[in-house]
């Protein structure tokens, strides 16, 4: 109706949604939340659009979870090729984490590589981590090289998730895109084409960040549209000039 009536609208689409991932690392962690991990979003040309601290989990499809969704609204429209990187650990600094590998496997020298890392890595995500170090999970644990140690660090640092697209916006949990805002006066919510016309929350092409944001956009939104149809509806006839 507001295209029909000469609105501008920015094609909605999916925003604060999951991510679906390249391939099926994430699938085989199906269900594991992750707290107090750091995240970065990649471009295709490995800018850094988007970096946070918080909480993420692993689905069937790919990723979800807090900064998961956040991370989402930083994806360009149309463009391809992101990449989320995972810091396992980011409490520890390279050389840390490497001291603490090398005193669990100091305590599980005799074991199995696959049956060392328990201490560090949810039960779900060892195969995974172990397939990207490249390092045999029957190989034992004191024959390890510095090498293998390293390449065992650089995966818990950076565990990377190639991006296929954006989950299906019927998952969002808004859109972006919408009413033109600078067709709307802000100070009414009236449009500025056609006297009378009002908008609020997600008609018009503004979205924030998961924690209540959007929630107050919309009321903050409606209320005004509200208010100011009613104070222009009952003007006095006097003033209605």
């Amino acid at each position: 109706m507001a295209q029909a009536l000469g609105h501008t609208i920015i094609e909605p689409t999916g925003s604060l949604v999951p991510l679906v991932e390249k391939g099926h690392d994430c699938a085989k962690m199906q269900g594991l939340a992750l707290k107090n991990i750091a995240v970065k979003l990649v471009n295709a040309k490995g800018k850094t659009v988007y970096e946070d601290f918080g909480e993420l989990l692993f689905t069937h499809f790919g990723l979800s979870g807090p900064v998961i969704l956040s991370a989402s609204a930083h994806m360009a429209r149309g463009e391809a090729g992101y990449t989320v990187r995972i810091d396992l650990k980011p409490a520890l600094d390279e050389k840390t984490l490497d001291a603490r590998i090398l005193r669990d496997f100091s305590a599980a020298q005799n074991r199995d590589f696959e049956n060392s890392l328990s201490a560090l890595l949810p039960r779900s995500m060892i195969p995974v981590v172990i397939a990207r170090s490249g390092i045999d999970p029957m190989q034992k644990v004191n024959s390890i090289t510095k090498q293998q140690r390293r390449a065992l660090l650089e995966t818990i640092k950076c565990f990377s998730v190639p991006i296929a697209c954006k989950a299906p916006v019927e998952d969002a949990i808004v859109t972006s895109g919408g009413v033109k805002v600078s067709e709307v006066n802000a100070k009414t919510m009236e449009s500025k084409l056609v006297q009378g016309l009002y908008f609020a929350g997600e008609l018009l092409d503004v979205d924030a960040y998961t924690g209540g944001f959007n929630l107050q956009i919309a009321w903050a939104t409606g209320r005004l549209a509200g208010l100011s149809a009613a104070a222009k509806e009952f003007q006095k006839p006097e003033d209605a000039t």
